[in-house]
This record gives structure tokens, C-alpha cells and sequence, in this order.
């Protein structure tokens, strides 16, 4: 049995793996201003205080005074300089990091990405190395920034938040604390101009800080930090054995926009029930080969490629019925729920499809697997 000996060897060198890996902590917060970076520079100087070799790998205080104030006495772990198109730049010292091993270093602006020619695209990647590295990490990040939300962010604010983090990362921190403040008082330190300097305060508040968005953006914050903590108890103090595992499947087609909210969605639910999901794709013969457009086949690329990055596996079949593929790869993966989009279909397709979508529900019913349409 030599597969099953490499199986287990596998998961005895996961546990060395993940025993000797540096512990992670990451702040949360609704938006920029909440206390984020002062919170980790507190505690920086706490562990300091404490005797702990602490070091500062890389944080921004945005001219904020008593920010700033409590970088006094830490010591700092210089950036590296870069030049990328004709300016020198500073960047965050990853290396130095790992060369030192601090016994814990302070990583601010998770989302960031990285200059041009550095070793990681982004800046998770690069704290990832740090902890696979046995050092501690204490990080932070806004609530904008995590890719599952990136939809519902964009209706509340109108910004398409380019910098992104999967949600694995935050799957992967130890502890996850929510830094949280009234929409009144993030208003007032705002206008106070601890936020922002005075010429960005006016449009601020016209824009970003509006007590609805900041609402809203709070609830996002608080739920999701709920989550990863409810997600901790499932793990360490298990309620039931006997509770049926959740198993999520989000079936996608080569719609772009359609397939993308499915694929969040599902990624928020599963992520919710700490459970195992997967993204199929049932190719039809009229998306074999030629058949598909070159457009649709890296829409399709792209979707398998931010699935992959919510912590999905990938399924592709092949199969000219598609409520069949649905239900052979729910099966054969012990699918507990599957996760459709919303069909656009004129009164005509629907007709035609009703038969095939009323066989699909009668098979998923003897089967106990529930079916979930999103919109």
C-alpha cells in the first residue's frame, strides 16, 4: 500500500509543518481611520515592554500624530529601496525579515501589492513566507479589502476596491479582532483631521463617510469577524461528531458576471459553515473545443483562477445534459448543497427547461441534497 504510506507521511510532515509555523493575528476594521494601526502599535510596545524581540517589518501612519507617537522606542526593520519607472521607492523587507526572526513583526496594509519585480505580487504572500518562516504576525486589514465581498463593497461605496485579499488568509489567522467605532465617532475624528489631512475632509464626507455606507460597511465587520470566531469554536471544541458535514457545490457557466457572484457567494457560505466546496463547470457540445469563443474561454480561466484563490477545487466535466453532470458530480463528491446563479432566461427557454429542471430537483430530493438559487 504505497499510496496510503505517502499519505500518511504526508499528513505527519502537515502537522510538523504547521506546528512550527508563527503564529497569526490580523485587525480588522470597517475603513480607514478606526484604529487599526494605533491598536498593533499598542501592542507592539506591550510585548516590548514584556521582554518579547518584537520589530516593526512595515507600517504606515499616514502623518498621524499619535500614530506616530508610539513608533517611539520600536525598533524598525529599514524598507528596502526600488526603483520602478524612474523613482525610488520603499518597500517592505521580507528577506530582512526572515533573517532576522524576530520572535514577532508587525505587518501593516495586508491588501497591498507589491512594486514590479518584487519576489510576491502581494503583500499576504509575503507574510505567508514570514509565517512559514516560525516568525509571529500581527497584520491589518479593512473589511473593503476581501475578495468575497467584493460585490456587496462595490454597491455600498461605488468603488471597485482593486486590492484584494482571498478569503483563505483570514481562514489562516490564529486570532481575528474587529476594531470598532460609531459611525458618529469615525465622522468626528474625521472632521478632527485624524483621519485624513483638512483638504480631503470635505469630499470624504461626501463621498466614503456617509453614516449609511459606514453602517453598512460596520455590519460587514462585525458579521465577519462573528464568523471567524464561530468557525474557531466548530474546530477546537467540536459541538457534535454526528452533525452532517456541509459540502458546497457552485455550478457556473461561461457567463462572466453571473459566474463570478456564484462563485463569492458560495465561497461566503462555505466559508461560513467551515466546510469544503467546490466550483463545476458542465461543458455541453456547444462549448467543446472551437465551439467556444475566445472570450468566454478566459472569462472561464479567470473564474476557475479566483475559485481557486476562495479555496474552491475545481470540477469540469463533460456532458450534454447538464442537470445529469450536476447531479453525477454532486454524488460522487457528497454534495450537501448546490449553488446556482439566477437564470435570465426568456418565458420560452424556461419552458423547454422546465422537464430537465424539474428531473434535476426530483433526483436532488431523494438524494437530501438541497439546491440554493442566488441572485
Amino acid at each position: 500500500m504505497p499510496d496510503e504510506k505517502e499519505k500518511n507521511a504526508e499528513h505527519f510532515l502537515d502537522l510538523i509543518r504547521k506546528s512550527r509555523r508563527g503564529k497569526f493575528k490580523i485587525y480588522i476594521g470597517m475603513s480607514a481611520g478606526v484604529g487599526k494601526t494605533y491598536r498593533m502599535l499598542q501592542e507592539a510596545q506591550t510585548l516590548l515592554r514584556n521582554g518579547v524581540d518584537v520589530k516593526i517589518g512595515y507600517i504606515e501612519t499616514h502623518n498621524r500624530k499619535e500614530t506616530h507617537d508610539l513608533l517611539e522606542g520600536l525598533p524598525v526593520i529599514p524598507r528596502r529601496k526600488l526603483f520602478y519607472r524612474g523613482k525610488e521607492l520603499d518597500e517592505f523587507d521580507v528577506q530582512a525579515v526572515i533573517n532576522l526572526h524576530p520572535e514577532v513583526v508587525i505587518v501593516d496594509e495586508l491588501a497591498h501589492s507589491n512594486i514590479e519585480g518584487s519576489k510576491n505580487e502581494k503583500r499576504w504572500q509575503d507574510v505567508v513566507d514570514i509565517l512559514d518562516a516560525g516568525i509571529n504576525v500581527i497584520s491589518a486589514v479593512n473589511i473593503q479589502h476581501i475578495e468575497s465581498l467584493h460585490a456587496s463593497i462595490k454597491t455600498i461605496t461605488g468603488v471597485d476596491v482593486g486590492e484584494r485579499i482571498p478569503d483563505s488568509v483570514l481562514g489562516q489567522a490564529d486570532e481575528v479582532v474587529n476594531i470598532d467605532l460609531t459611525a458618529d465617532e469615525l465622522i468626528t475624528r474625521l472632521k478632527e483631521g485624524k483621519i485624513y489631512s483638512p483638504d480631503k475632509i470635505e469630499i470624504s464626507l461626501k463621498n466614503f463617510f456617509q453614516s449609511e455606507r459606514i453602517l453598512q460597511l460596520r455590519e460587514l465587520a462585525l458579521k465577519e469577524v462573528a464568523g471567524q470566531v464561530e468557525r474557531k469554536i466548530e474546530i477546537e471544541l467540536p459541538r457534535n461528531t454526528h452533525l452532517k458535514t456541509e459540502r458546497f457545490l457552485a455550478c457556473i457557466s461561461s457567463n462572466h458576471e453571473i459566474a463570478k457572484k456564484v462563485i463569492r457567494k458560495t465561497a461566503r457560505l462555505s466559508s461560513y459553515y467551515n466546510s469544503k466546496w467546490y466550483v463545476l463547470f458542465v461543458q455541453t457540445p456547444k462549448e467543446d473545443g472551437d465551439n467556444i469563443g475566445l472570450a468566454a474561454q478566459r472569462h472561464l480561466i479567470n473564474n476557475f483562477k479566483l475559485a481557486t484563490e476562495l479555496g474552491a477545487e475545481i470540477i469540469k466535466i463533460k456532458n450534454k445534459n447538464i442537470a445529469k453532470g450536476i447531479l453525477e458530480a454532486s454524488v460522487a463528491q457528497n454534495i450537501t448543497t448546490i449553488c446556482i446563479g439566477k437564470p435570465h432566461l426568456t418565458l420560452f427557454n424556461v419552458i423547454l427547461s422546465t422537464p430537465v429542471f424539474n428531473q434535476l430537483l426530483n433526483k436532488l430530493s431523494e438524494s437530501d441534497i438541497d439546491i440554493v438559487i442566488l441572485s
